[in-house]
């Protein structure tokens, strides 16, 4: 377990202890390429930015759902992704849009259970206070996931 996890429930939707204190930070974007390891990439850099911040690992799963949707649904998988990160009074907004090219838009399924696919939205709904999908005609999707402040 890493040291800034010591202290925190890790899961989403689980009330979090502390905030931090808030500090009003500038976005960070970061255009990521389109392949399968950036994706990990991307949610180890989402920690590192979020290290001290409660809802870090509900925030990298957030991202890591996002980014595999970019790269796996759209055109991001030839060309690139970006990732944003914004905090401000303890809240997390995380945003990605992809490259487009998609035949469908990005929603919430409640896929059946043996389904193997469907519930990345699914997922970043049950942890984010807010989920918003904005569709785009020439320029793909992006979603932004917010995490309120800690309870």
């Amino acid at each position: 377990m890493r040291p800034h996890q010591q202290n925190r429930t890790s899961r989403c939707g689980k009330p979090q202890v502390a905030t931090d204190g808030g500090t009003s930070y500038r976005p960070t974007v970061v255009p990521s390429p389109g392949l399968p390891e950036e994706v990990s990439r991307a949610r180890h850099w989402a920690r590192n930015v979020l290290s001290d911040h409660p809802r870090a690992d509900d925030a990298a799963l957030i991202v890591t759902e996002l980014g595999a949707n970019a790269i796996t649904h759209t055109a991001s998988a030839t060309s690139t992704f970006t990732l944003a990160i914004d905090q401000a009074a303890g809240t997390v907004t995380i945003t990605v849009t992809d490259a487009g090219g998609a035949t469908t838009h990005p929603r919430i399924e409640h896929p059946d259970t043996g389904a193997q696919h469907g519930r990345g939205l699914e997922l970043v709904a049950a942890c984010a206070a807010k989920v918003v999908i904005h569709h785009t005609e020439n320029h793909g999707h992006t979603v932004t996931a917010e995490l309120g402040p800690a309870a």
